[in-house]
């Protein structure tokens, strides 16, 4: 494939601005196509304007990676300010840190354990005649016992996914969620921070090319006839198809937007581990910027409940029968020609942005060592299952 051929792309998340940057700087036409107003996708930010504060309006996303080179490449177009990501939940009425570690474990237990008492002592609360464990809650239950399962674990996990522990398969809580020291970091990532100006000005950035062309607030049908000698799709995967096999499964946010003067709770991240309390976090932003300095304040309090026809898709659930049907979709994928299917919801996957960026890098690079041999891209650089 020549340079200087159209190249398509729908989406102007991450992985729609990377490869669109990667293609453009090896001499490919682009044009990008997004049907929200505005570019970054759900890392979109914005300025509050009474308040000053960076406002994720999606969501809070925090930069986490052990990838030195994608690290590199989001500096390159934007500075990342040092930022440790310390969560703290509510639960029967007391606030605790999160992660669990030593400080939560003594503070809940009454105790002063050291590090390997405390282990000790977590392993006598687990269940041990739980030896292969199959769900959500035999997974809690196995390492860590019931009293901390059902403080920390189990009613926020009711309200997140809309069904009961012992319906999620045990995958899910995949590592023993307990540290037996005081760290209350919350990611182990080597390199961790947040954009000094927000996501949106990185992502502005990454698209300020001449060869770049985007159009927002516009819906492209890539299936109706067009001039692109390929086409990335960063967008839902069953909607490229009409939603042939029905709709695959997701969760979607809400979020109760409020301001208040002054500090609203001290922290960035407040979980509400009780079934009781109706949303699972509130989320205060000017928390997420600690250079900055602002007297208002803007918070979310975050609901989770099942996505809708029109709601935007956040978590994939990936279950038995989302998966039945992903199997269908990735087989109707593969006989796309000149098509190649990027990013969270194209590939149906939970991603984190590093991730994402990596697998953009990745993508952009083999189409360019294919356009060289003239051979043909793959549906999935990346595959769904």
């Amino acid at each position: 494939m020549a340079q200087g051929q159209k190249i398509g792309i729908v989406g102007a998340g991450l992985s729609g601005a990377v490869i669109a940057r990667e293609l453009a700087e090896a001499g490919f036409e682009v044009e990008v196509f997004d049907t929200r107003p505005h570019i970054g996708g759900n890392c979109h930010t914005e300025r509050d304007a009474d308040t000053g504060v960076m406002v994720h309006i999606y969501g809070p996303h925090i930069f986490h990676t052990d990838d030195a080179e994608v690290w590199d490449y989001v500096n390159g177009y934007q500075t990342f300010l040092p930022y440790k990501n310390r969560v703290k939940t509510t639960s029967q009425g007391q606030v605790y840190s999160l992660p669990v570690n030593l400080h939560t474990i003594n503070q809940f237990f009454g105790k002063t354990f050291r590090p390997e008492e405390a282990r000790a002592f977590i392993e006598e609360q687990a269940d041990k005649t739980i030896t292969d464990p199959q769900t959500f809650e035999e997974q809690a239950l196995r390492f860590v016992g019931r009293d901390l399962y059902e403080a920390f674990f189990k009613g926020y996990t009711e309200k997140q996914w809309g069904c009961s522990p012992t319906d999620l398969p045990a995958s899910i809580l995949k590592r023993l969620p307990v540290r037996f020291n005081y760290d209350d970091n919350y990611f182990f990532h080597k390199f961790q921070g947040m954009p000094e100006n927000g996501y949106t000005d990185m992502i502005e950035k990454i698209f300020d090319h001449p060869k770049i062309k985007v159009t927002l607030g516009r819906h492209f049908d890539p299936r109706a006839p067009h001039d692109y000698a390929h086409l990335f799709y960063s967008g839902p995967l069953d909607g490229y198809f009409g939603y042939e096999f029905g709709r695959l499964g997701y969760r979607t946010l809400d979020f109760e937007r409020f301001s208040y003067q002054g500090d609203y709770q001290g922290c960035a991240v407040m979980n509400y581990g009780d079934a009781s309390v109706p949303y699972t976090r509130i989320t205060e932003h000017k928390h997420f910027s600690p250079w900055e300095s602002h007297e208002g304040s803007v918070c979310y309090r975050e609901f989770s409940r099942a996505c809708g026809e029109n709601d935007i898709p956040y978590y994939p659930i990936r279950l038995v029968e989302e998966k039945a049907q992903l199997a269908d979709y990735v087989a109707r994928a593969n006989e796309e020609k000149s098509v190649t299917f990027v990013g969270r919801l194209a590939t149906y996957r939970y991603l984190d942005m590093d991730v994402t960026i990596r697998e953009a890098l990745d993508t952009a690079r083999l189409f360019l060592s294919k356009s060289k041999d003239e051979a043909a891209m793959p549906a999935f650089v990346h595959a769904p299952l």
